[in-house]
């Protein structure tokens, strides 16, 4: 179909929408390894499971057979209220890059939290209203997931306990403020509120804290706090599932106007937004339907895919919860204070790991500074103020349309633009102001972290 037809913003009708979740796992050939009990590090079942996630979540969890689960009826419902999102054309910023390239991207910003967390968060509201409890407790970063959550829990009517990373408490207070006027509790972690976070401050005085420390305070609340559960915006089987609403709704769009993506992009930092965007695409390169180059993009501050190690580990500074094989950077790894703080978690989603263990995709790293400098140039030319975690996409998107100039070839680039930044202007601000510095972690740090990883037999 030729350029002039296909509009700047495709939408997808209310019945073109997806009512199934797809689950990538189905498809992988070498599975990811199951989650083990720190204390006998052996597979975790739903009973070992039950006491922090809700009964179908494990389910969900667990589940690596079944290819497409049904999205109920009223988390649709729910959708509704902002999905289908557009898949927009960036003619803007082609002509200013000068590209043959043709680039497209998911944007998820249109609801009010502001990102694509929304979509994992009502759902596993729902499947904690379904089983009659009353709260759930949480971690976040920047600030997104605690957002939709809070939004989530107020529509289903359960309380909302959030510790969020200090250092992004203290960048992004009106952030914090959304989730309080959503009737969440929110508390900078690590906090004196818990055992956990007492133990981290005594060993880490002044610490800014990381998301592995927030989820450490957030899995202690739930499991000692009677009709309460712990969910995660990122990291685990059930988020991709869920995720993958955006991929789905991806493909449909492009496969509407006869368009094939050659280059899929996406930020990672624990891997929902990546792992939701590429799903379909990745289950037909493993069904050996079709191939697309896929890359993952992570800030040069916190590299788990392109500096970590493939092993078990934590997913929590406190090292309370399940052992994951994954990439990572080991759970005691601290992050810089970055502005992209829903990209600081130390590791990387077990399904991604695999898949990218396995060869089936590709990673970069890139600099603070120069993500900015990307996100300022799309701002600029497609009107929309990108999220710091997104702009990482952007920053890749940018460099392989500038391959594409070079070499006069034309290929058609999708990346994920999973919110908006008006939350972020602290960041846009030190950035702006020549403030800004790149922070990139030495071999000896990773190496002090990655002597610290649990010996798994």
């Amino acid at each position: 179909m030729s350029d002039n037809k296909i509009p700047y913003k495709i939408y997808l009708e209310e019945n073109e929408m997806p009512t199934q979740w797809y689950n990538v796992r189905a498809d992988m050939k070498k599975k990811p390894e199951p989650l083990l009990n720190p204390a006998t590090g052996k597979p975790m079942g739903h009973a070992d499971l039950a006491p922090v996630f809700c009964d179908e979540l494990i389910e969900q969890e667990l589940d690596d057979v079944t290819p497409y689960i049904d999205i109920p009826e009223e988390i649709i419902r729910f959708y509704k209220m902002y999905r289908p999102s557009p898949l927009v054309r960036a003619y803007f910023l082609e002509e200013k890059l000068q590209t043959p390239a043709k680039i497209y991207y998911k944007f998820e910003g249109n609801n009010t939290s502001g990102s694509h967390k929304l979509n994992s968060a009502i759902a596993q509201a729902y499947y904690a209203k379904k089983q009659g409890l009353k709260g759930v407790t949480t971690e976040t970063g920047a600030g997104q997931w605690g957002t939709a959550l809070s939004m989530a829990c107020t529509y289903f009517g359960l309380d909302c306990k959030v510790y969020m990373v200090k250092v992004s408490y203290e960048q992004k207070p009106f952030r914090r403020e959304v989730m309080r006027t959503y009737g969440a509790s929110v508390v900078p972690s690590p906090s004196e509120t818990t055992e956990v976070g007492r133990k981290i401050l005594a060993e880490h005085p002044g610490t800014t804290g990381s998301l592995g420390c927030a989820i450490s305070e957030a899995v202690e609340v739930a499991t000692k706090t009677e009709g309460y559960r712990y969910v995660l915006g990122s990291v685990l089987n059930q988020v991709l599932l869920h995720q993958s609403i955006i991929g789905l709704e991806t493909k449909i769009a492009l496969d509407k106007y006869g368009i094939r993506p050659d280059i899929i992009i996406g930020c990672a930092g624990g891997g929902s937004n990546l792992g939701g965007l590429i799903s379909p695409f990745m289950g037909e390169k493993l069904r050996g339907e079709a191939d697309y180059r896929i890359i993952a993009v992570e800030p040069a501050s916190c590299p788990s895919f392109t500096r970590g190690k493939f092993a078990y580990d934590f997913c929590d500074t406190g090292m309370i919860c399940p052992l994951a094989k994954m990439y990572t950077l080991g759970s005691g790894f601290i992050p810089s204070a970055n502005h992209a703080g829903g990209l600081r978690f130390h590791g990387m989603s077990p399904v991604l790991s695999q898949l990218y263990h396995d060869g089936y995709m590709e990673a970069v790293s890139v600099e603070q500074t120069s993500v900015f400098e990307a996100a300022e140039m799309f701002a600029r030319a497609e009107g929309t103020l990108p999220a710091p975690e997104s702009s990482h996409a952007i920053r890749a998107a940018i460099d392989e349309a500038l391959k594409c100039k070079e070499i006069g070839e034309e290929k058609t680039i999708v990346f994920g633009l999973t919110g908006t930044g008006y939350f972020d202007l602290t960041a846009y601000a030190k950035y702006n102001d020549g403030e800004m510095t790149d922070y990139i972690p030495t071999d000896a740090e990773l190496e002090e972290s990655f002597a610290k990883l649990p010996k798994v037999e």
